[in-house]
């Protein structure tokens, strides 16, 4: 037996889980995050995750959404490319992102939230957590689900 689709066998559950994800959205962009970096987040976590689905979703979103080409490539070893390539408002929310996707018993959440707010409000480290919660989530998704790359128009 093929695994199920789960969002297909239970589409109630996947119905909220995009209706929590657009809540999540409209709370970033009132927090002030713009659709590029939270697109750079999808795509980070999709890649920690090795989410085939959300990749073929969350690449060609981030490049509509201004991401440029350059960032995207060097997106796996931002922290080598450094501060001439991604703004520290970028590194602090990548930071965090891959601190709640790569759960580590010796990982200081509070500290990196600490360092974050130098460039993050409050509501704006929220808005990354919650951005990273759920793209977290949608990568498990697909992963159990066993869902293949999609062809997304750009």
């Amino acid at each position: 037996m093929r695994r199920p689709f789960i969002d297909r066998e239970m589409p109630d559950v996947y119905t909220a889980m995009t209706k929590a994800s657009a809540a999540s959205r409209k709370s970033s962009h009132e927090a002030g995050l713009d659709d590029d970096l939270i697109e750079l987040i999808n795509v980070r976590v999709s890649q920690i995750n090795r989410c085939l689905t959300c990749l073929s979703i969350h690449v060609p979103r981030a490049r509509q959404a201004g991401v440029p080409q350059r960032q995207l490539d060097l997106l796996p070893a931002w922290r080598e490319a450094g501060a001439k390539e991604f703004s520290d408002q970028q590194r602090a929310a990548l930071d965090l992102a891959e601190a709640l996707t790569v759960l580590d018993e010796g990982a200081d959440l509070d500290g990196l939230a600490e360092a974050a707010s130098a460039h993050l409000t409050r509501a704006q480290i929220a808005a990354v957590q919650w951005t990273t919660t759920l793209i977290n989530a949608f990568n498990r998704i697909s992963i159990a689900s066993g869902h293949p790359a999609l062809t997304v128009k750009e």
